[in-house]
């Protein structure tokens, strides 16, 4: 069932000769494209290769991209909701192209994505960095930081960290990281033909706002880079107030651009001004939306910050026995070394990273981090969904194979029932994905999905098909 919906609303009478300026004759096919249904393409993950792509296109420029031949209702599949994919628009994903051209990633490095939910370039990032690296998805409004923790949770990499703060607030960690990727708030002009909200709410005006919201961004983005360190800006939107300007913005505050070499078939074009460069999707060129990206390297210089997990923090390493009763989830243990929070959650740091963890607890006031593991219940351990989706899980662990329709029942948070009666902590499992945790008791299976994952749609004959 395809839902993609192209623009219905009236294209603002400044924006039109906003467009008509930049693109000339080419004009009449952008506004022509932005009439027709928006494609819908998925990226997969990695390390739960699950999804069978037989016969679809992939997305050239990002190894794990793929077209969908129509929009189907990614709610009421069990290997979205498992994390084996992303629904993410394919022109973001010219982000692992600008990655893989100007970063090294074969060695550990430490990334922030600065304006980070929902969590596509989040999730995009974590699957392309070597896995030693430490990446920090910061995401400063608060009500958008669930919809984030849910997608990498769902995505399963323990070297992640989810931090809610004013990118001014992380003067901390000034020199700290390699990279840092801004995908700036916009005006949206890239996603009129899937938003008709962004059409009505676009104003000249807005633009202005806008680019004074980014400089301001990327002013405190800035001294978080260590020399050297890569900047990564890209919008959603066509105008060069917020683009190009933004790029210049940023060649007089010490950086130097990073020119990309992306092949001419794929109709990305390239917007240079002076020694200002960027490069945008147009939906008349690409199948894709509005996306600029422009890469620069840091040539000024900011004292580094320096590490020390001495300081006071939050946390306290388990005790041996404790220690024992949780490492046995794990596939691979000895990596990890295991804490407890306050409030009794229970933790696995990877042993590569544990002292920038460490001070990470120190340094950030607001934060999520390590593989959260569960909780001890007296004697009794009991496991959290996270680790369920996580990795890092053993893959041997008891489970439950479910046909789809049992796991879209399980995602409603109903009981199943089996034939035979089952004991313990199972994992619920499609197409070799684990969904969450079951528990048998007696000739009761119980559903440990967490409530805030709940399908609330109604489920109907032709979706388990």
């Amino acid at each position: 069932m395809n839902t993609s919906r192209p623009i219905t609303a009236q294209l603002p009478d400044a924006f039109r000769q906003q467009m008509q300026t930049q693109l000339a004759d080419s004009f009449a096919d952008f506004e022509t494209a932005l009439t027709q249904p928006a494609p819908v393409s998925i990226r997969l993950n990695p390390r739960k290769p699950a999804f069978d792509t037989t016969g679809l296109e992939p997305v050239p420029w990002c190894a794990e991209g793929y077209y969908l031949p129509e929009r189907p209702v990614f709610t009421l599949d069990p290997l979205f909701q498992a994390g084996g994919y992303y629904v993410q628009e394919a022109s973001s994903m010219l982000l692992a192209e600008a990655l893989r051209q100007t970063t090294n990633l074969g060695r550990p490095l430490r990334v922030l994505d600065l304006c980070a939910a929902p969590g596509g370039k989040s999730t995009l990032l974590a699957s392309v960095l070597h896995p030693d690296s430490l990446l920090i998805c910061n995401e400063v409004i608060r009500s958008r930081v669930s919809i984030l923790r849910e997608n990498i949770d769902k995505w399963g990499y323990p070297n992640v960290v989810i931090s809610s703060h004013d990118p001014q607030s992380l003067d901390k960690l000034a020199g700290f990281f390699d990279v840092v990727v801004v995908d700036a708030p916009c005006s949206g002009e890239g996603l009129f033909r899937k938003d008709p909200d962004a059409v009505r709410e676009w104003s000249p005006e807005s633009i202005q706002l806008c680019s004074a919201r980014q400089k301001r961004i990327l002013t405190a983005a800035a001294p978080l880079l260590d020399t050297g360190g890569i900047l990564i800006y890209s919008t959603c939107t066509y105008n060069d107030v917020e683009n190009v300007d933004n790029v210049r913005y940023l060649l007089e505050s010490g950086f130097r651009n990073c020119p990309l070499n992306l092949s001419p078939d794929w109709n990305i074009v390239e917007k240079r001004t002076g020694n200002a460069v960027g490069y945008q999707c147009f939906p008349h060129r690409v199948r894709g939306e509005g996306f600029f990206i422009s890469v620069f390297e840091k040539t000024g210089f900011t004292p580094t910050v320096k590490l020390d997990a001495r300081t006071f923090r939050s946390i306290r390493a388990l005790r041996p026995r404790e220690t024992k009763a949780v490492a046995d989830w794990l596939r691979q243990p000895t990596d990890f070394s295991f804490w407890e929070k306050p409030n009794g959650d229970v933790m696995a740091l990877p042993k590569s990273l544990e002292k920038t963890f460490l001070f990470l607890d120190v340094a950030l006031h607001t934060k999520g981090f390590g593989l959260e593991m569960g909780q001890f219940k007296g004697s009794d351990f009991i496991p959290s969904h996270t680790l369920a989706l996580s990795t890092a899980i053993r893959t041997d662990l008891p489970g439950i194979a479910l046909s789809k329709e049992e796991a879209l029942r399980y995602f409603k948070k109903e009981n199943l029932v089996f034939e035979q009666p089952v004991k313990g902590w199972l994992l619920a499992q499609y197409n070799g994905l684990n969904l969450g945790w079951m528990k048998g008791v007696g000739n009761r299976v119980n559903n440990y999905l967490p409530k805030d994952w709940r399908i609330r749609m109604d489920l109907k004959t032709e979706f388990f098909d």
